[in-house]
């Protein structure tokens, strides 16, 4: 993978693109959360680490304006468990939470853990997207439909009227229903 780092201790920096390259990625590193940011919209790449304690932007300022303009999986790294940094965290698109220290097998875990979860929530976005255009299709019908309905129509004779218009103009149901509704009626 392709993996941005961004730390504002070198030394930190160097360890951590150490260790993620000897297990095989390639690597991206940056000195703050600005620069995290620069690089992430110049090298895209496929995961992010971040510091959460960088001066200018931090880690979590970072992480919202990488995830806004290209979702990816957001791992946040801190000398510090403190919770109120956890909930912030949280609170963002954020999929892994590592504390230093970090050994290989830590870094190795998380960016398992990151990568499945960022996946999940993908699949739930599209899902809700799915969801979100069915209901809207829903409604425009049920609206069409009522629209027949007011000029004396049944309910199962207006749903009959939309699916025979469409057929008979090749064209799809809810175009028909937009149309409807559009116009006022047939």
């Amino acid at each position: 993978m392709r993996i941005l780092i961004a730390d504002d201790e070198a030394i930190i920096r160097i360890g951590l693109k150490a260790m993620l390259e000897d297990l095989g990625h390639d690597v991206i590193t940056a000195r703050d959360g600005q620069d995290a940011i620069e690089k992430a919209q110049q090298r895209l790449p496929e995961l992010a680490i971040l510091d959460i304690e960088m001066p200018q932007t931090n880690g979590l300022q970072a992480a919202k304006a990488i995830y806004k303009k290209r979702p990816l999986p957001i791992i946040m790294l801190t000398a510090f468990s403190d919770e109120a940094l956890i909930e912030k965290a949280s609170a963002l698109q954020v999929h892994g939470y590592l504390i230093k220290p970090v050994e290989p097998t830590d870094i190795k875990a998380a960016i398992s853990i990151a990568k499945q979860r960022f996946a999940d929530v993908q699949a739930l976005e599209q899902e809700k997207l799915k969801l979100q255009k069915g209901l809207e299709a829903r409604k425009l019908l049920d609206r069409a439909k009522g629209i027949l309905m007011a000029a004396g129509m049944d309910e199962e004779t207006a749903y009959q009227a939309i699916q025979k218009e469409a057929r008979n103009s090749q064209r799809k149901i809810l175009i028909v229903a937009k149309e409807i509704v559009m116009n006022g009626g047939l």
